[in-house]
């Protein structure tokens, strides 16, 4: 998604994004990489969505999604290829605080920002 692409100032430098394998069906996301346990979380599990931020970047993704659910979940980070599919569809999300993006988009510090939370 373009606009996600200018606010979030994807980087070129953030090749490391590259080595994570997202998997998105209709019943789950699941995140790969060769130095973490898989997570994956099932679209129906999903209880909280967040944007993490860290101080980590440039060497390090900075800006994650989080998935969130009682027994499970997954971090996606911001650069990587599959992203904005899903940020596209959790932010259709009836409640999602879009206004939050802007405000953890403006941010340099470890913080996290909520995005949506199941009623």
């Amino acid at each position: 998604m373009e606009l996600l692409d200018k606010l979030f100032g994807v980087s070129n430098s953030k090749k490391n994004e590259d080595e994570f394998t997202i998997t998105i069906t209709d019943e789950l996301v699941k995140v790969e990489h060769r130095k973490r346990n898989t997570q994956q979380i099932k679209w129906k599990d999903i209880n909280e969505i967040k944007l993490v931020n860290t101080t980590g970047g440039p060497f390090a993704p900075d800006i994650w999604l989080a998935l969130i659910g009682l027994n499970s979940g997954c971090l996606i980070p911001r650069s990587s290829k599959d992203f904005d599919t899903i940020f596209d569809i959790v932010s259709q999300y009836e409640g999602f605080h879009h206004d939050n993006v802007e405000e953890a988009l403006s941010c340099t510090e470890n913080s996290q920002f909520h995005l949506w939370l199941r009623e």
